[in-house]
């Protein structure tokens, strides 16, 4: 089987990429760097050429009030360009909870892609994904100063950067969903205890301090971003992950 992955040199995309050429298929992984450009549309008909399968794990630079028309034109582009190619799937990465949390406007984005490809040509498949292990820090550094990190208590159930390639790449090589898989990792943490394992783990001394308005996941409620009981609950436990990452 051919694939085309966009964003395929990410994070996510460079795992999916390996993965699936492991499996014995053809993944092609594509990005600006390789000369492919959602956006402008590119090098896609190239890209798309003799494709059985497109998968977009692009996004844009910033998570900002921008967000919604760039999903809007690149998910124009890839659709118009992969039924001119006769592409027979495509999927994308969305998350968990996106449309339960209206007050962000990168969910609302992401909710506005997962709209423009269930209404369009192509046969399609959305995986949504819980928060990525990798991107924890990332959290902690948007309300930290040297002595402290303030976090709300929002509950999340992130998993494994490793995990999501997986599911993205079994579900490529499937038959399209016509619908959306959940994925999430196997524990649920409040965002302020995450953050004290997480300094903990990486000998940070300092202080976590609960702050339910401090950072973006303030905006999420209750179990807004957990998943439900039909989602694939993966494997990797944050402590293993921590385990062998811990530099």
């Amino acid at each position: 089987m051919k694939i085309a992955v966009i964003g395929g040199t990410g994070l996510i995309g460079s795992r999916v990429v390996g993965i699936l050429n492991a499996g014995g298929h053809e993944a092609v992984p594509h990005s600006t760097s390789t000369g492919v450009d959602l956006l402008s549309g590119r090098g896609l008909p190239g890209a798309l050429a003799d494709v059985d399968v497109v998968v977009n794990l692009t996004k844009p630079r910033t998570f900002d009030d921008a967000s919604p028309a760039f999903f809007r034109r690149t998910m124009d582009n890839l659709l118009a360009a992969a039924d001119a190619a006769g592409v027979g799937h495509a999927v994308i990465l969305s998350i968990v909870g996106a449309d339960l949390v209206p007050d962000l406007v990168f969910y609302r984005a992401k909710v506005l892609q997962e709209d423009i490809l269930r209404a369009g040509p192509v046969p399609y498949s959305i995986v949504r994904s819980t928060q990525f292990f990798e991107f924890v820090d990332t959290v902690l550094s948007w309300t930290s100063d040297e002595r402290t990190v303030r976090l709300p208590t929002t509950l999340l159930q992130p998993m494994a950067a490793d995990d999501v390639a997986r599911a993205v790449a079994d579900v490529s090589v499937g038959v399209p969903l016509r619908g959306t898989l959940d994925v999430a990792g196997p524990e649920v943490f409040a965002l302020d205890e995450l953050g004290r394992i997480t300094l903990a783990a990486r000998g940070d001394h300092r202080a976590v301090v609960t702050d339910d308005r401090a950072g973006m996941y303030a905006a999420a409620s209750g179990d807004a971003l957990i998943a439900k009981e039909s989602a694939v609950i993966a494997g990797t436990t944050y402590r293993q992950w921590l385990a062998r990452h811990a530099g």
